[in-house]
């Protein structure tokens, strides 16, 4: 896990107010503390954390970073290593940035922060492997001009993980979530709309999902966190032996129909560097992902986002292939009204809102009762209020007529239903 220290921090370091006695007698006091903290509330702590799901994600910045600077620097002491490293680092981030050359001391004024995504301290020498942010409010007129940038729509992200034979996205705290949760996203072009995975969002989104083909569904589902499309990066781990190499093959996919983009495979050499691989990985998978938006393959999916006038609009041009030619409009064939039979059409009155409860044992179930239910004459308006697949499923329907009439409906199409006041429940 990175570590990110602020300026104001590096800059209390930097004046000493950390060095000295007092500054020893600090860290020892809050260190007893801390551990006896932890002694004295461990289980309690234990107990908060087991079986909590969800890793927020990252706030997006629109500051400039720069990841992955190597330092090695000895000095007097191991503290001294580390503010040179730190310095060293700023100026190799600054660098390949492609800033004009200027002090250290205007490089270091520029700095928001340090990233720590690991270090190794010793008596006389620092290693670490850095990031560094820069304000853009500071650094922007030299560096970082974004230009005419063209981003995409918000995609919802579900990262999937297959590891020991069981696929998992937020029914546990992962490392391939958490890898997308701590992913600076904001030098991407791509508009990630990352969930966080508590609550009810890991009954939502998970690893069956993807395999969901209803654009009914999907379009209840990125409703909810207010995205346009889905994306599914995909991480399979295989390890050799315990506390061998890991192996990583890594997949982006997207779109409601799980469509491949492209895949490849990393190697991590012991557990300890499966963290690394995992970050370099999401890097990749990034690129994978802008270099399918400047192709214009993240385009959102029509069938999702249009509704029902493009699904209407691909019946019309069904049933004009389907329709020989030179054939009567189908209006044509309608059967005419036999003399002094009852009048069929839809008398006019009140318009009532009804609670429609069926079975859903799949996907299609619901759609097969939406169709079933929008297809009677004086529904205005039909749509679901909970879903519950494999369990039973609600809507709410604007029906002419309330209850009785839809229900007279339903039978005539062959669904089995009970009347309760305004509640139907049906069933085939």
């Amino acid at each position: 896990m990175a570590t990110t220290i602020s300026h104001k921090f590096r800059r209390l370091a930097r004046t000493g107010s950390l060095n000295g006695a007092a500054g020893r007698k600090g860290l020892i006091l809050g260190g007893v503390a801390a551990a006896a903290l932890a002694f004295a509330g461990g289980s309690a702590l234990i107990a908060q954390i087991d079986g909590d799901r969800g890793i927020a994600p990252l706030v997006n910045s629109e500051d400039i970073q720069v990841n992955g600077i190597k330092v090695d620097v000895s000095d007097k002491t191991g503290a001294d290593a580390r503010l040179k490293a730190w310095k060293e680092a700023e100026k190799e981030a600054w660098k390949k940035l492609g800033g004009p050359d200027m002090p250290v001391e205007s490089i270091d004024a520029m700095v928001s922060s340090v990233v720590i995504e690991h270090e190794q301290i010793g008596p006389h020498r620092y290693i670490a492997s850095l990031g560094v942010i820069f304000d853009k409010a500071k650094a922007g007129q030299f560096v970082g001009g974004d230009g005419a940038t063209v981003r995409s729509a918000p995609l919802l992200v579900i990262p999937v993980l297959y590891s020991g034979g069981v696929r998992q996205v937020f029914e546990v705290r992962g490392p391939w979530q958490r890898a997308w949760a701590e992913f600076q996203a904001a030098q991407s072009t791509i508009d990630y709309v990352r969930p966080a995975g508590a609550g009810g969002e890991s009954l939502i989104l998970t690893a069956g999902q993807p395999g969901r083909r209803s654009r009914l569904w999907w379009r209840n589902v990125l409703n909810q966190f207010d995205a346009a499309d889905v994306i599914v990066p995909v991480a399979r781990l295989e390890r050799q032996w315990p506390g061998g190499p890991v192996k990583g093959t890594f997949t982006a996919r997207y779109g409601p129909d799980n469509k491949f983009l492209s895949s490849f495979e990393m190697t991590a050499a012991s557990e300890e560097q499966l963290p690394e691989m995992l970050d370099k990985a999401v890097q990749r998978i990034d690129g994978i992902y802008r270099g399918a938006l400047d192709q214009g393959l993240l385009q959102p999916d029509p069938t999702i986002t249009a509704g029902r006038l493009t699904l209407d609009r691909a019946f019309a041009e069904l049933r004009d292939k389907l329709m020989p030619q030179g054939a009567p409009p189908p209006e044509l064939l309608t059967p005419q009204p036999i003399p002094g039979a009852a009048s069929e059409s839809v008398a006019a009155g009140q318009v009532e809102t009804v609670t429609v409860q069926f079975a859903t044992p799949d996907a299609g179930a619901v759609d097969a009762a939406l169709a079933a239910v929008r297809g009677v004459p004086g529904v205005s308006g039909a749509a679901t209020v909970s879903l519950a697949i494999g369990g039973t499923s609600v809507m709410r329907v604007s029906a002419t007529g309330g209850a009785e009439r839809l229900a007279a409906a339903l039978k005539a199409q062959g669904w089995n239903v009970s009347v309760s006041g305004s509640t139907l429940r049906i069933s085939r």
